[in-house]
């Protein structure tokens, strides 16, 4: 991996990840609506969920449909320059988006992968099985070896 590679040239990013309870796939525009309905559904929960200290993420105010397309259209561009890896947490039966998953380079020289996630408050107990199933996901198919899980 060069210096400023995320990720190695040839590496695949894998595109899902699969439970009984949720599924995870690349998140983008498509998912719009139901992302925007499970976050602002969940604000509160969110900010008090390891990985969310700064208090920025969800904002309070909450924002537009289309301040959320815009968002998830950048997620989608990174996912796609390999800068960033944002997966949403699907229902596997329903489909409703539930939650996130983001994978970012860590600012801190500790770490090479700073991970953070969220679920929506009806689901919350679904939190620590998501972080423990992308802590597993991120040991057997990804390439970093000083993930930043935020205590989890």
């Amino acid at each position: 991996m060069g210096t400023n590679a995320f990720v190695p040239s040839d590496f695949q990013p894998p595109t899902s990840l699969g439970t009984e309870s949720f599924r995870l796939a690349p998140l983008g525009p498509q998912h719009n609506e139901s992302d925007h309905a499970a976050w602002t559904s969940s604000i509160a929960h969110i900010r008090s969920t390891p990985g969310y200290p700064d208090g920025r993420w969800p904002p309070a105010e909450g924002m537009s449909l289309e301040e959320n397309l815009a968002d998830l259209t950048r997620h989608a561009a990174d996912f796609e320059a390999r800068k960033g890896f944002t997966y949403t947490v699907l229902d596997p039966s329903s489909g409703e988006v539930i939650g996130c998953v983001y994978l970012y380079p860590s600012a801190s020289p500790e770490h090479d992968v700073e991970v953070q996630s969220w679920v929506r408050v009806d689901r919350a107990e679904l939190d620590e099985p998501l972080a423990d199933a992308v802590a597993a996901w991120l040991e057997s198919e990804w390439p970093w070896e000083r993930p930043d899980r935020h205590g989890r």
